[in-house]
């Protein structure tokens, strides 16, 4: 049965039911459309079943699959979205108690999102379970090459024979997709649609750079035949994969070489997304979509001047009793970038000990957990380098969720083609944010506590709620001592909050007021005293994912503003860590629905 049959089967199923058997309460009606639209989204998202640990049992046939990027698969999306809000306006929301008008809001949210995003061939319905919007198909850090190969390596267990077949099959996949996002690329051509030049430039040297390696030498072909050698099973893997390699990925990478190369030879090197076919409006879509607020551009890029300035005064102070005086804030960070005592050699040995130092800033932050939560989440995680063939267009850090049924750990990455890229001072505060207790805490909550929480939460982020929760994992680690005896640490806190808050303005300016390339690079550079190399990384990133940057510090902003009320309704009955679990066991929901949460909560605690 397709997913179309299926969504328009479910109502008149479930009224035949009915009609032999008592009414089902609206939650239990609710419950069953839950389970089914996760087993709709997963069937459009192989790539989530392996992620989340899914692919097996009744969903095996997904381990074999990747998405579909045609247009097909665009028109699949479109019908799945419309469908989920139709058969949400089924259900009596005012019937649902419990954590259920949560949910219904939640679920209502992503959908709505996705359907607002077809008004733009560069939307996507699926941005709406995403959180965020990648206008080009393939940019730096957006397409099938910056993940599949990673992910085939790093989340695609190979175990038994049928195992290292699905992997030898979504090899061949790889190929499909990366000519599907050639496609899309001479469709936006003909729209007169390209990435920024500099954009393009970067792409364009990943791109080349995965084509010019030696076969056997990919990370597609070692990975299948190291790991089936390691589990003695037996086939000719290397063989195979070699073969498809060679007859169907390489020929479509070097289509999409060409295609990518056709499209960019005139771009231009305006930054922002105002250039697009109605790209004010998109930008206003994105900003609902980054930071599931209404909040304006001119809105979101004053609060983010304020802040900047409130969190230098700050590190002013700290940086003067260390008797750094001399300068701006940005120049006295900018100095303190280059100290030799901050910097690991830019060596192998010297990333290992980076990689060593940020696990043992995991132990850290570790012991302070009970300060900041009743969970006692177990929350294991591997800290990873960013893989080489992407670490120039990568993020600067990053993690991936564990998989629900515990079979793989979080993994923190971190972007290390060059050791001066992460100064000693400011990773406490990546890790806190990448590690525990943000990312990797919110993620190994759905995981330890999955069998209570429909699955469809797994299924949807929330850019706000995310990285709003990770920077405020940030500050929890600040108030519960970390910093207590490591001044210099305590900049790279303040100064990871007031790049947050630069991020709003940096991305309003770039799309909204139509900043240059340059200005934005200017912007940071001189405010947070970050490295220009660095920061080129992040504006480019801005350039591609409007409106993500900016769900950091609304979304951090916003936890802090319902931590206020709800000390105010509490008083000495409020409690910081249950405040905080609150937040986690939502699981993840827009920022206009987290305020109910809390609610919740508050009136939980005052029975």
């Amino acid at each position: 049965m397709t997913l179309s049959a299926a969504a328009a089967s479910f109502v008149p199923t479930l009224a035949r039911a009915v009609d032999n058997a008592a009414p089902e309460t609206a939650s239990v009606v609710f419950s069953k459309l839950l389970l089914t639209l996760a087993d709709e989204l997963l069937a459009l998202s192989p790539s989530n079943a392996t992620y989340l640990g899914l692919d097996n049992g009744p969903r095996l046939a997904l381990k074999s699959e990747l998405e579909d990027g045609s247009p097909e698969g665009d028109a699949k999306w479109e019908r799945q979205v419309k469908s989920l809000l139709a058969r949400l306006g089924a259900i009596d929301r005012s019937a649902l108690s419990g954590a259920d008008p949560i949910r219904y809001d939640t679920v209502k949210e992503a959908g709505t999102m996705g359907v607002e995003g077809l008004k733009w061939k560069f939307g996507g319905a699926a941005s709406g379970f995403s959180g965020f919007t990648a206008p080009y198909p393939v940019t730096q850090q957006d397409g099938s090459l910056t993940y599949i190969p990673e992910f085939l390596d790093s989340k695609h267990k190979i175990e038994n024979p049928v195992d290292a077949e699905a992997y030898v099959a979504r090899v061949a996949a790889f190929a499909r997709l990366l000519d599907e996002e050639t496609a899309r690329i001479k469709v936006q051509t003909a729209m007169g649609i390209a990435p920024p030049s500099f954009v393009a430039n970067k792409a364009m040297a990943q791109l080349k750079g995965y084509r010019r390696t030696a076969i056997a030498e990919q990370k597609l072909v070692t990975s299948i035949t190291e790991r089936t050698r390691a589990a003695g099973i037996a086939g000719d893997w290397n063989v195979r994969t070699t073969k498809l390699v060679e007859s169907m990925v390489y020929p479509a990478l070097e289509r999409q070489i060409a295609a990518l190369g056709a499209s960019t030879a005139t771009a231009s090197d305006i930054a922002g997304v105002h250039k697009l076919p109605d790209g004010a409006a998109y930008y206003e879509w994105a900003l609902k979509l980054g930071t599931t607020t209404r909040a304006t551009a001119d809105e979101i890029h004053a609060i983010g001047l304020g802040q900047n300035k409130e969190l230098q005064a700050r590190m002013d102070t700290i940086l003067r009793a260390q008797g750094l005086t001399k300068g701006s804030v940005g120049e006295r960070v900018q100095a303190l970038n280059k100290d030799p005592r901050q910097l690991f050699p830019d060596t192998d040995a010297g990333r290992a000990d980076l990689i060593a130092y940020c696990n043992d800033r995991v132990l850290a932050t570790r012991k302070l957990l009970p300060r900041v939560s009743h969970l006692g989440l177990l929350a294991p995680l591997v800290v990873k380098r960013v893989p080489i063939d992407i670490q120039d267009g990568a993020a600067l850090g990053y993690m991936d969720f564990p998989a629900l049924d515990g079979s793989r750990p979080a993994i923190y990455y971190i972007n290390l083609k060059s050791t001066s890229l992460w100064p000693k001072y400011q990773l406490p505060t990546l890790t806190a944010h990448e590690g525990v207790p943000g990312h990797t805490w919110q993620g190994a909550y759905l995981a330890e506590h999955h069998g209570e929480m429909p699955l469809i939460s797994a299924l949807m982020a929330f850019n706000a709620f995310t990285e709003g929760w990770a920077l405020y994992s940030e500050q929890l680690m600040y108030e519960a001592g970390l910093y207590s005896d490591d001044p210099l640490g305590e900049v790279g806190y303040l100064q990871a909050q007031q790049f947050r808050a630069c991020r709003l303005v940096v991305d309003t300016g770039i799309h909204s007021m139509r900043w240059t390339r340059d200005q934005a690079i200017d912007f940071l550079v001189t405010e947070t005293g970050k490295g220009r190399d660095a920061m080129t990384s992040e504006v480019d990133r801005y350039c591609v994912s409007p409106g993500q940057a900016c769900g950091y510090k609304v979304g951090h902003n916003e936890i802090n503003r319902l931590r206020s009320r709800a000390t105010a309704a509490l008083g000495a009955r409020f409690d910081l860590a249950g405040f905080n679990d609150a937040i986690v066991k939502t699981g993840g929901v827009p920022l206009s629905v987290l305020g109910t949460a809390i609610d919740q909560y508050v009136a939980s605690v005052k029975i």
